[in-house]
């Protein structure tokens, strides 16, 4: 198994030293897997809903019976004579209504999620699955981006930019902020009325004040090591998200995925 070396740089994007990388990112891209684990996670965010069981049944309609010179179907007592009851007539019930007990949650086997999150890791340091993305990386210095841990201190909105700027990010910052638009439809009234693109991610050890300095740049993201998960490092199932990464991040991630999942 040949082990990965990448550049470590520092806030003005200079190289200061090299690190090998974890095991973890030999893993082989499995975006079948890692789709699959993403609806899974996916399926537990949705909220059961169903008809009332009684729904059009309250009804005193009934059929008329024969040689009437009308259908058969059940109709409402007193003038008029609307249809009522019977599914597949105007004003009937309906046949097979939606019903809360459906079973709305995928499930996965433990070892094919903890491979989908390992391959998704491995995707991030692969060029052409960031590029296949759509993210601009043509001035990013290396994929993946490893930066010193001075980046989790950063605390002010303006740090964080420069930071980027240096790093070679802006491109993609500004390609986010273009594909801003406001949704069609009535979720817009629903707490979702933008729609944009997904931009960086930027993965640290320990949140020292970062997250709340670049909550206000558009698409770009932190986590923690701990709490990586498939969705965020491969969103809508498309694996290869532009990811910067912290010095302390990879050691960490080399901890808890230390073997990797090599085949």
């Amino acid at each position: 198994m040949v082990k990965k070396t990448t550049k470590v740089f520092n806030l003005q994007a200079k190289a200061v030293g090299k690190m090998t990388l974890p095991p973890v990112f030999n893993t082989p891209l499995r975006p079948d897997v890692i789709k699959r684990a993403v609806l899974a996670l996916q399926s537990r965010r949705f909220q059961p809903q169903g008809r009332d069981p009684m729904a059009g049944k309250r009804t005193s309609a009934e059929s008329r019976g024969v040689d009437l010179g009308i259908s058969r179907v059940p109709r409402i007592k007193g003038p008029g004579g609307r249809a009522a009851f019977a599914p597949g007539t105007v004003g009937g019930r309906l046949a097979f209504p939606p019903t809360s007990k459906k079973k709305i949650i995928k499930r996965i086997p433990k070892k094919e999620k903890r491979l989908a999150l390992r391959s998704a890791i491995a995707a991030t340091a692969s060029k052409e699955a960031v590029a296949s993305r759509g993210h601009l990386a043509e001035d990013v210095p290396e994929i993946p981006t490893v930066v010193t841990e001075d980046l989790e201190a950063l605390r002010k909105t303006k740090e964080v930019e420069e930071t980027l700027i240096k790093l070679g990010v802006l491109s993609d910052i500004y390609r986010v902020r273009e594909s801003r638009k406001i949704r069609a439809g009535k979720g817009k009234y629903r707490g979702r009325k933008i729609k944009q693109a997904v931009g960086p991610l930027i993965v640290v050890a320990e949140n020292k004040g970062i997250s709340e300095a670049a909550r206000n740049i558009p698409g770009v993201d932190i986590v923690t090591v701990e709490d990586l998960n498939v969705e965020t490092l491969a969103p809508g199932t498309h694996a290869g998200r532009l990811t910067i990464w912290t010095e302390s991040a990879i050691k960490k991630l080399n901890e808890i995925h230390g073997e990797g999942e090599t085949a």
